[in-house]
């Protein structure tokens, strides 16, 4: 079963991967402290306070969220992220992106060969919608289509 969304490209791009879903806001810093700190290429997600991602790999994923939150780090730490090949595969978010967030996709995209494709405003629905494992491809316009 396919169901399509549209949302605004932050950065525009073709991705395809498997959905990672977070409920809650995703704490760039704390998500990503180990894996950069400590050499995870998996990007496993070191954050305890988000039980949907807490020990699962974020490289190249499809990472879904409401928002980012925490630290003013955020987009400094998805552009090392980017640097270290350790990026989700594209940033889907369901609520408009925060200025921090789209600082370290749009960096990434420009300053590496390792783009994450970035659409928000994709609306409650679509996080009601995808689960983690559902295969998510991402269109240059901002359309998303997600499939079981």
């Amino acid at each position: 079963m396919k169901k399509i969304f549209k949302g605004r490209a932050v950065v525009k791009g073709n991705a395809s991967a498997e959905a990672l879903v977070s409920k809650g806001g995703f704490n760039t810093l704390a998500s990503y402290q180990h894996s950069l700190m400590f050499g995870d290429k998996t990007g496993k997600c070191s954050d305890q306070n988000n039980p949907d991602l807490y020990k699962k790999p974020i490289a190249g994923t499809a990472l879904c969220m409401p928002q980012t939150i925490g630290s003013t780090t955020g987009g400094l730490v998805l552009y090392c992220a980017a640097c270290m090949s350790r990026q989700p595969a594209c940033l889907l978010f369901s609520k408009e992106i925060d200025s921090l967030a789209a600082a370290g996709a749009i960096l990434s995209a420009v300053w590496t060969d390792n783009p994450m494709p970035t659409v928000d405003n994709l609306g409650d629905e679509f996080l009601e919608y995808v689960q983690t494992g559902d295969k998510i491809t991402v269109k240059e316009d901002g359309t998303v289509e997600v499939e079981r």
